[in-house]
Order: structure tokens, then sequence, then C-alpha cells
């Protein structure tokens, strides 16, 4: 069962996203850096041309169509809840894209291979980040582009607007933190990473799969 509420969707007590508020804010400097966000991860997918994207944590669809926008890729989307799933749908309306429920956990890399893995603001929700870092390394081939917010100062932007003082500007659901050096060296455990972008006030990576054959 969904509960929607002002803030993130949560459904049966786990944060699964709801990000159209970011995404279709109102406010000029929300939009700026959003559109900065969306224009890195675009400008690293057109670099590396690939043919299949396999989307790991969808959402309701945005920077799907920042990669449908940028690329010429068949796309495999997934994430772990169906309501976001429907939202994502009725956003990106593409032969190109198909959509499916299924837990990053799940997820049988070697199976799921594709050119371009995409897995933006995903690795901070999870409990066991090694484990899907793991799996985003099987399936890459052999490019992943990764990102995370920027700690700590996703938190100061946070409690700067006001929002979850109680929980010192921790947005809810996010279990992990990194700063952008700890970031790249946790991905270079299993990429060898090719570029960071500092974009404000998150970390874009795009990598390539030490696992990659």
């Amino acid at each position: 069962m969904a509960k929607q509420s002002r803030g993130p969707l949560v459904e049966d007590g786990i944060v699964v996203g709801n990000t159209t508020q970011k995404y279709e804010s109102g406010n000029p400097l929300t939009r700026i850096l959003v559109n900065n966000f969306c224009e890195a991860v675009g400008e690293l997918a057109a670099q590396v041309a690939p043919q299949t994207i396999f989307e790991v944590g969808c959402g309701e669809g945005h920077v799907t169509k920042v990669l449908l926008e940028r690329t010429k890729a068949n796309i495999d989307a997934v994430d772990i809840s169906e309501t976001i799933l429907d939202m994502a749908r009725e956003n990106v309306n593409s032969s190109r894209v198909s959509f499916e429920c299924e837990n990053i956990y799940a997820i049988e890399g070697e199976k799921r291979r594709a050119d371009l893995v995409v897995c933006c603001e995903v690795l901070e929700h999870l409990d066991d980040p090694q484990r899907g870092l793991e799996i985003l390394a099987d399936a890459a081939a052999p490019h992943a582009i990764l990102s995370v917010p920027r700690e700590p100062l996703w938190r100061v932007l946070n409690m700067a607007r006001g929002a979850y003082w109680n929980d010192w500007g921790n947005t809810p659901g996010h279990l992990q933190h990194w700063s952008k050096s700890g970031f790249v060296n946790f991905v270079s455990q299993e990429f060898e990473v090719m570029q960071v972008r500092s974009v404000l006030p998150w970390t874009i990576l795009i990598a390539r799969s030490r696992r990659a054959v």
C-alpha cells in the first residue's frame, strides 16, 4: 500500500521515490540545479553513444526522458515500486523504453547487461550499497553513470531551505552519505572511474566496469 503525502512516497514503510516535486518545481533555483543535473547526465550518456541502456531506479521517468533525448538507445528501466512505475509510464511514451518492477538486489547482472547502466540517486537508499554496486558492475558492459547526493552539502542545503530539521537535513530514506571523494573511492572498488562531475549538490560519474569482458 502506497502512502502519498507532501513528502516522498512511502510504500510498505519504505521510501520509494516521488521526485516529481524536485523535477517539476517552480522554484527558480531548484530548476537551475535540476537542469544542470540532467544536462550532465545527458552529456555523459551521449559520450559513449550506447545502443542499449539499463536504468536501475528509474523513478517517475525524469532521467529516462533525458536518456531518450540524448541517445538512440533502447532503454530497459526498472524500479522497486509499481506505483512509481505507473507514473513513469504516464510520463514517458516511447517504443524504445520498457518498464519493469524489480528490486535491485534481485537483479542478475550478467543477464541484464547493457552498453550503459544508469543508476541515479539510488545507492544512498540501500542498506547494502556494496551488493548494489556489484550488481551494477555485472550489468555494465562496459559503462555506468552513477550519481548520489554530495554530503555534507546536501544536508546543509536542506536545512537552509528549512527542510528536515529534526534529522539534521537528512532526506527521508537516505541511509548512506558520501562526500565526492568518498563516493569515487567507493565506486572504484568495482569500476574504473573515467569522469567525475561535481554538479551542485550531486556527485555524478561515468565509469567502466572492472568486470566487463
